[in-house]
């Protein structure tokens, strides 16, 4: 039997966690997910710097990113690394076969500065148009995986892109997470591929910022993990920063693999 769900979370709140090691004994893991539009906002400016004031306000150990890089040659990164260097508490994870790109088919991860990484492996997703996903392997007071993605525009592409993705898990039973755009419009229809080993969590509705009405951001959990709380980031700087807000979630892990 899987244990399915799509769940909408209401909260909406803010707190400042301690600064402690990144370990599910201690306390829960915040995940992130952004879509982040290169950068250019509804208002139509491009401006990296709210950008980056918005992540480090998150105050999260892993933040999944889309549309990190522009589409022209050379992929470079809307976002400079210095910035988010010298402005967060984060490391951007080295994903990139790019020199000037922040991440893989626009997809980027960045941690908290100090987490430890133990592997990332770059999923070439099925589809019309080029989609990709990042699995990043952390030891989070045991072993732990993100799988970060921006899916794509039709259903029948985005469930094999979720089935490409699923078969993607770590066969030594980690648990698992999966973030970011799944451009999915129902709250019930569309995530199949999933139903066997995943949760599926929509913190809110993220889209559109200047009007929210879809939650095409989501979290999906594998076994061992429990969310404890979530929201969607509602500030004046992030209904103007993109076309998506900000999702999160506080995450327990609750078995090693």
């Amino acid at each position: 039997m899987g244990h399915f769900a799509v769940s909408f979370i209401r909260a909406g709140r803010a707190y400042i966690m301690g600064m402690l090691p990144v370990t599910h004994k201690s306390r829960p893991l915040r995940l992130a997910s952004y879509n982040i539009r290169k950068a250019k906002g509804v208002d139509g400016r491009y401006d990296p710097g709210r950008i980056v004031d918005i992540l480090a306000g998150l105050d999260a150990d892993v933040i999944a990113l889309q549309e990190a890089d522009f589409r022209w040659r050379g992929r470079p990164g809307a976002l400079s690394p210095d910035m988010i260097r010298q402005h967060t508490d984060y490391d951007l994870v080295p994903v990139t076969t790019q020199g000037d790109s922040l991440g893989w088919h626009g997809n980027a991860v960045l941690v908290r500065r100090g987490s430890l990484v133990t592997d990332v492996k770059r999923l070439i997703l099925p589809g019309l148009e080029p989609r990709g996903a990042l699995r990043i392997d952390m030891d989070a007071g045991g072993p732990f995986s993100v799988i970060a993605t921006h899916l794509g525009l039709t259903r029948f592409h985005r469930q094999r892109q979720l089935a490409a993705i699923s078969a993607a898990v770590a066969p030594d039973g980690r648990p698992t997470a999966v973030l970011g755009d799944f451009n999915e419009w129902s709250a019930t229809r569309g995530l199949d591929p999933l139903r066997a080993d995943f949760t599926v969590h929509a913190p809110g509705k993220s889209f559109h910022a200047a009007m929210p009405m879809a939650a095409l951001d989501r979290i999906a959990l594998g076994r061992g993990l429990t969310l404890t709380d979530g929201g969607v980031v509602q500030t004046r700087q992030s209904l103007r920063a993109s076309d998506h807000l900000p999702i999160w979630g506080d995450v327990l892990i609750t078995r090693a693999s």
